[in-house]
């Protein structure tokens, strides 16, 4: 009696066995489909690589942006986003000149609010070889206007002038620049149109 009670035992635990076993394989599959949907979700991202853009208005090219990698976010925002850093050159419409050139490790341009900030190592290097340093810089499209609320250093190309400011505000061409609470040096040069004092 004993042997038969054994044998209508090890069909019932076999069949339970494999019920186990299908159960909780079907469990991880599931689990790899959830997460998969999540990621498909939370990254609704198209990344370029090496990518290399140029603006241009009536066959005159307006700007170039170089980055190493570029990511166009297809949520509400809309954003791009280099986070391995950017760099755009400015030209001169009329002669195709390098008017500035601006480099960042990161930026972000926000789509909604047309505006784009550039942050860490942010250098705007000018047509005149001055540069503009800085931690961060935003642009605001629709005003045309660069500004900041962080330290700014101001370099002419011979290192003659520096000086800093707690911020700035200038058109997009860089001509009318207004800062706040500069402070910096000057070397004048043997030719240099300053009065001397007693010498």
């Amino acid at each position: 009696m004993n042997f038969l009670q054994h044998k209508q035992f090890y069909p019932l635990l076999l069949l339970l066995l494999m019920g186990v076993l299908l159960f909780s394989s079907c469990e991880n599959d599931m689990k790899d489909i959830d997460r998969l949907a999540n990621i498909q979700k939370e990254e609704a991202v198209d990344i370029s690589k090496n990518v290399k853009i140029i603006y241009s208005d009536s066959a005159k090219v307006k700007a170039q942006l170089t980055a190493p990698e570029m990511r166009i976010y297809h949520d509400t925002t809309g954003n791009y986003e280099f986070k391995k850093g950017v760099q755009i050159i400015f030209y001169d419409e009329a002669n195709g000149q390098e008017l500035q050139r601006v480099t960042s490790d990161y930026a972000l341009q926000r789509a909604k609010e047309s505006i784009t900030e550039f942050k860490k190592n942010v250098v705007i290097t000018r047509a005149d070889g001055s540069k503009i340093k800085t931690e961060e810089l935003f642009y605001d499209e629709n005003k045309k206007i660069y500004y900041n609320h962080v330290n700014i250093l101001f370099e002419d190309k011979d290192g003659k002038v520096s000086y800093q400011a707690a911020s700035f505000t200038a058109d997009d061409k860089l001509v009318d620049i207004r800062t706040q609470f500069p402070t910096g040096y000057f070397t004048p040069s043997s030719d240099s149109q300053l009065p001397s004092f007693g010498n």
